[in-house]
């Protein structure tokens, strides 16, 4: 279809219009971007484990903290 062949938008389809952001929907969990430095057989463990080794890096990580804060 070209331009020019495009109907007109009336106000009614305006009013019905919805915004599309598209991309990953957000997580109910927020996360903070910053930099670390691990050993390198603690990264190596990890990322040998294959795709999502972060998120299962993070999730050894909530579990320490959810046993050391119960004290």
């Amino acid at each position: 279809m070209e331009y020019d062949e495009l109907p007109e938008l009336t106000d009614d389809m305006l009013a019905r219009a919805t915004v599309n952001r598209g991309g990953r929907p957000r997580s109910a969990s927020s996360k903070v971007l910053l930099s670390v430095r691990y050993s390198r057989e603690v990264v190596d463990f990890f990322r040998a484990t294959g795709e999502g080794w972060q998120s299962r890096m993070d999730g050894a990580l909530k579990e320490y903290v959810a046993q050391h804060s119960r004290r």
